[in-house]
Order: structure tokens, then sequence, then C-alpha cells
């Protein structure tokens, strides 16, 4: 399976300071130097179409970091499928800890997301994940399944067409990492919960997103069952970034 290495810019980023980011990343061409892997970015809204017109045709694909569960309408705030691929982008971020937690986003929210992601053609990155307290109680599988069912209920035999993220909330942006053998066991539960719910969905690409930097991403993708990452901070340094898609 190709790996997959998508950066969220999260709330970061100005035209100036992309621009530059830009020009690091083009510069590493990494649709050369990373054939195996696909990679793509996903900046803040406001970014996107300039940040997918910068890209056009250096290999790195664009996503959003969000999607409305509506295609339009009266809904303030909100930004819909179509509109986002109106502007180049490919993937949708649904389901971040950020947003389940500060936006207080429910499962079925999160795959209603996704399966509005897929019906304007977006491939959604759907991420589960289990706090510190939730580690320590011994509860990770139980939370992640339960995530991952909501899902799995909602959208059928489109499963096979999503991107799954494992993020362990105690480990992102706090410097801590799963380690190589606490993610792949997470990874493999997961593989088999799709698995499971749909023989082909155990192809579903599983990206680790925590704390990955370019000292441990290859140790962590060498995991069979780690398919690439969704990266946070080092996603903002352009040497950092194309060192993690490199070790991809």
């Amino acid at each position: 399976m190709k790996k997959l290495v998508v950066g969220n810019w999260k709330m970061h980023g100005s035209r100036a300071s992309n621009a530059e980011l830009i020009n690091g990343l083009k510069a590493a061409d990494l649709g050369v130097t990373a054939p195996r892997a696909s990679v793509a970015v996903c900046p803040p809204f406001v970014f996107l179409a300039d940040v997918a017109a910068a890209l056009a045709g250096s290999g790195i694909g664009v996503g959003a970091q969000d999607v409305s569960v509506h295609a339009q309408g009266a809904y303030t705030g909100e930004i819909a499928g179509p509109m986002l691929r109106d502007v180049g982008a490919a993937y949708a971020i649904v389901g971040h800890s950020e947003r389940r937690s500060y936006q207080a986003e429910s499962d079925q929210l999160v795959a209603d997301k996704a399966k509005a992601a897929l019906a304007h053609g977006l491939i959604p990155i759907v991420c589960v994940g289990e706090t510190l307290a939730e580690r320590e109680a011994g509860q990770t599988e139980a939370v992640v399944a339960r995530q991952m069912q909501a899902v799995i209920d909602t959208l059928g035999a489109d499963l096979a067409r999503i991107v799954v993220a494992y993020e362990p909330v105690w480990a992102i942006g706090t410097g801590k990492t799963a380690s190589p053998e606490q993610a792949q066991a997470v990874h493999a539960f997961l593989r088999g919960c799709l698995k499971a719910a749909r023989a082909e969905a155990a192809a579903v690409p599983l990206l680790y997103g925590g704390s990955v930097k370019p000292d441990n991403a290859a140790q962590l993708f060498a995991q069979p069952d780690i398919d690439g990452g969704l990266i946070g901070g080092a996603a903002l340094k352009a040497a950092d970034f194309a060192a993690i898609a490199r070790a991809a």
C-alpha cells in the first residue's frame, strides 16, 4: 500500500509564511523524492484556494480541516463540500480531537461529515483516539471502537473509501509520542474492526498522528499497520515535513 502523509496546519499561517513554507515544500520536490508516498497539506479555510493554486503541478495535494454536513444553505460559518472541491481540495479532516473537544462534535456528527465529504468527492480523513485518562483506564480499544462504529454504521458500503487517522489525544502537541509498538497495537485493532465490518475495508489507509517528527517517523512508518501520518507541528517546517514524507 502506498503511504500517505498529510500535514494539518491547524490555525497557523499567513500569506507570507505560507508562501515561504510552500516554496520549501516545492524545493523538496516530494513528488520525485518521495514516490512511494502521497503527500497533502490542510491549511486553514481562508488560505485553501491560494495554497491549492501555489501547489498546482507539484504533486502535493490539498485538503480541508473540516467540512459541513450540509451542501449549501443558511448555515453561517459552515463550509460545504462542493465549495472545498471548487477551490481544489481533495481531502477533508473530520473528527479531529480538537474539534471533538472544543466544538463538542459527537461520534455521529463526525460520521455524518465523513458521509458528506464522500458525497461531494472528497476523501474524509476520520480521526479517532483516546485521552490519557482513557488509556490509563485500559479503555483505548473501547473508545476507538465506539468512534469507528458510528462511521461503520453510517457509511455502509462506502467504508472502504475513507482514510482513518489514529491520534492519541495525549500525544498531540505534547511532545509525547506513542511508541511504535503502542501505535501498531491500536492500528492492528482498527484494521480488525474495519475488516470485520467490510472485508474490502481492510485496505483502508491507517495514519498515525501524535508528535510525529523526522527522528521517529521511519520507525513508526515501518510498522505493518501504519500507512502514513497526519502531521501537526512538524508540517509547519518544510524541512521537517519533507523528511517525514521521505521516511514514508
